[in-house]
């Protein structure tokens, strides 16, 4: 043995520490990112590719290239960087930091870590070779006028925008396209003859065929006309293609799914347990299309008997289909006004998987049994066959239980026994839900109503009822049931987890409430019951809207993880998400790990292992927020196409927000936000300060803060930038007086 072969001996894969996790994921495994890191570290020098695979003894041509590719991954991650000698060496975390690129409208920028530290600061000259959602490796060089880490770009390790939709210009012999996107500044010059049929001002897609460097902006050609820019349903067409959302079906899976019939074979039916004759029915918004869900209970001596019926979506998504990659690649369905995309195709999602009324449908079962004080005492899952004998809605519900409505107790008169033990059993089931310290705050969801040609007709409040209650505590406590039960089985598991306030936002919430006279129980860790105690002690505080947003606020997102962290939102040391498998990628997963277990098979040959669940996890919460800023985004620009005729009209409103520029207002029964900025305030220096939400003046001492009431003036409105800019005209006591009409102001008459 040589000298050289005797130094690298202990890096054989057969010594790789994490040997066993790596073939439980391949048939020939190859060294762990781990084990790759040791041997650079032990050698003390950069190394190419071919030596790296020398000393792992690797000259098979298919673990020469999943080394490859290990090797690519790993200098994407910032684990490694590949030098101009090509060769790889070890990055000093130290000096070097990787994360996300975080774009903004003004030309600078942020890089969020991966390690989850501090977001660092990058100037517009820094930004200059970026674009949003790029993967760049980046150096601390000091610390901005805010007080922000910056940082300067070492390396960008990943592009991840290759399309952008914007608008189309022609000017002055040059022609580029403005980005919808409010995350890249950069306009894309379009190359010579590459604008095809596009026309000035229409919507297109422009492929980036040269990205952007320190000198030049990125150059592209335009792959696609959207059409014209006010054309009904283009702010949809522009959301799927700024945020990359899939919404065309492959060919692979249309044609993996053409066996389907809208009927379940009597096959699938066998040796499922038979609850066709058990009054299960689906209650859902009177616009649902699919129906994840059934309920049923029936009262017992000791309390009751729970049924939630799931739709099986798992029993006809099976691992690795084209169906199932689809599915994996949109992680969720997105909803936008009127328009869904959903997760699955159609035959499926309102199909065969959708509890529709009286017709048979598969379906995973959680029976619970819970107790007089509404505490679940045991559960069981098992896979069944049933049959829905309504399709109910939340109004029908809340009407039968709660306003005795006569026509509907008539219509629904064989299930109403069954409708009232669902509601005996929510009402205690909500105050055990209340003494846990589950979270419930007051907040106003709204639903755009359209008129003709998809323009808004108005904006109007959800109104929440008992019957969307009854639904959600119900759910929620099958999903609690189906965490509990993958704990018990030691499954490799995909969980909601929702973590508490960071040391930094509650310093901040407990300054804040210092400020007002008030205080929050529970010292360095408040637990659920200490928020909700204080939010039922400040109810009828006129500022109560302020504090129940500062202290929304002091959360963190919930996110999906394999780690056992709880949900402090509900107050629960598990949960999962079950009950939307047709809409959720993540449920889909619960689904899986659960028939494996009643399949009596073991943890370890579970398809998925922890490391996988790490990595759908991240996939399936970036995909959530990449459908909710898709569904953001479609929602501001209809609102600001909605107030295009109202510019010089006046609206009474309440601060929704504050910043350092300014002030968010949302109208009062309109619900559209606008902002109020800080040079607009008047012949006066304002300070922001952060912690108490407010700006101030230096010479008149007036103040603004959240849940002040205010008229303002709606002076501009900008489709393109998806922005309406506000002048302030009342502002303090008087301004709950006002009612306002067209554009005039007046005072109301004392009755």
């Amino acid at each position: 043995m040589t000298a050289k072969s005797k130094k690298n001996a202990a890096f054989s894969i057969k010594k790789d520490p994490y040997i066993q996790r790596e073939a439980e994921k391949y048939e020939q495994p190859i060294a762990s990112r781990e084990h790759i890191l040791q041997l650079l570290e032990h050698t003390g020098k950069p190394l190419r590719r071919v030596e790296i695979a020398e000393a792992f003894s690797i000259d098979a041509e298919e673990q020469l290239e999943a080394l490859r590719r290990r090797l690519r991954a790993m200098e994407r991650d910032g684990q490694l960087l590949f030098n101009r000698a090509q060769q790889y060496c070890l990055v000093n975390n130290k000096d070097l930091i990787v994360g996300r690129v975080i774009g903004h409208a003004d030309g600078f920028g942020f890089i969020k870590p991966d390690d989850g530290s501090d977001d660092l600061f990058l100037t517009p000259r820094e930004m200059n070779p970026l674009l949003h959602n790029d993967r760049a490796m980046v150096r601390v060089v000091g610390i901005d006028k805010k007080g922000r880490r910056e940082g300067a770009v070492v390396e960008i390790l990943e592009r991840n925008t290759h399309q952008i939709v914007g608008r189309l210009y022609k000017e002055d012999g040059f022609t580029y396209v403005v980005p919808d996107q409010k995350n890249i500044a950069q306009t894309v010059l379009i190359q010579k003859g590459g604008a095809g049929k596009a026309k000035q001002g229409q919507i297109v897609v422009a492929e980036i065929l040269e990205q952007p460097t320190k000198q030049r902006q990125p150059i592209g050609r335009i792959i696609e006309v959207l059409g014209d820019h006010l054309a009904p349903g283009m702010e949809i067409e522009m959301a799927l293609r700024s945020h990359d959302l899939p919404h065309v079906w492959p060919d692979e899976l249309l044609e993996e799914i053409k066996a389907l019939t809208p009927e379940v074979p009597e096959s699938a039916k066998q040796d499922r347990t038979d609850l066709r004759l058990t009054p299960l029915v689906t209650i859902d918004g009177e616009d649902a299309r699919d129906f994840d869900d059934a309920v049923y209970c029936q009262k017992t001596p000791k309390g009751w008997n729970l049924l939630v019926a799931i739709a099986d979506v798992s029993h006809y998504v099976k691992v690795g289909t084209a169906l199932d990659k689809e599915a994996q690649k949109r992680s969720t369905s997105v909803y936008f006004p009127e328009q869904v995309i959903p997760m699955l195709p159609e035959i499926l999602s309102n199909g065969l998987c959708s509890l529709n009324p009286e017709v048979d449908r598969l379906c995973m079962v959680c029976e619970l049994v819970i107790d007089q004080t509404g505490k679940v005492t045991k559960s069981r899952f098992f896979e069944a066959v049933m049959r829905s004998h309504a399709r109910l809605t939340y109004t029908e519900v809340a009407k039968i239980l709660v306003d005795g409505d006569p026509k509907l107790t008539a219509q629904y008169k064989i299930l109403l026994p069954h409708l009232n033990q669902l509601y005996d059993l929510y009402k205690v089931m909500r105050v055990s839900r209340e003494q846990r310290g589950a979270m419930d705050f007051d907040t106003q969801e709204t639903r755009i109503i359209f008129g003709s040609e998809r323009k808004i007709e108005k904006i109007v409040p959800s109104v929440r009822n008992d019957a969307h209650r009854l639904i959600e505590e119900f759910m929620i406590t099958a999903n609690m049931a189906a965490a509990k039960f993958l704990n018990t089985k030691k499954m490799p598991k995909l969980l909601r987890v929702h973590e508490g306030p960071s040391a930094e936002k509650l310093l901040n919430l407990k300054t804040f409430l210092g400020e007002l006279g008030l205080k929050m129980g529970g010292g360095d860790k408040p637990t659920p019951l200490d928020y909700m105690h204080l939010v039922e002690s400040v109810k009828d505080r006129p500022d109560n809207h302020l504090i129940q947003t500062v202290l929304l606020r002091s959360m963190s997102q919930a996110v999906y993880s394999p780690e056992l962290k709880g949900h402090f939102g509900l107050a629960l040391d598990a949960y999962a998400h079950f009950t939307s498998p047709i809409r959720r990628y993540p449920d889909l997963l619960v689904h899986r790990a659960i028939r494996h277990c009643l399949q009596d098979k073991k943890p370890e040959t579970f398809v998925y292992g922890f490391p996988d669940m790490i990595t759908l996890g991240e996939l399936c919460s970036a995909n959530e927020r990449r459908a909710d800023d898709a569904t953001r985004d479609v929602v501001s620009w209809l609102k600001c196409e909605y107030m295009m005729d109202k510019i010089g009209e006046v609206f009474p409103g309440i601060i929704s927000a504050v910043t350092s520029f300014g002030f968010f207002v949302e109208l009062a029964e309109i619900y559209v936000e606008g902002l109020v900025h800080i040079s607009n305030l008047g012949q006066d220096y304002y300070h922001f300060d952060p912690t108490s939400h407010q700006l101030k003046g230096e010479r008149t001492g007036s103040k603004f803060r959240i849940g002040d009431h205010v008229i303002v003036k709606v002076t501009r409105v900008s489709l393109d930038e998806k922005k309406i800019d506000f002048d302030l005209i009342v502002k303090g006591s008087g301004a709950k007086k006002v009612e306002t009409t067209g554009k005039t102001v007046r005072k109301r008459r004392k009755k």
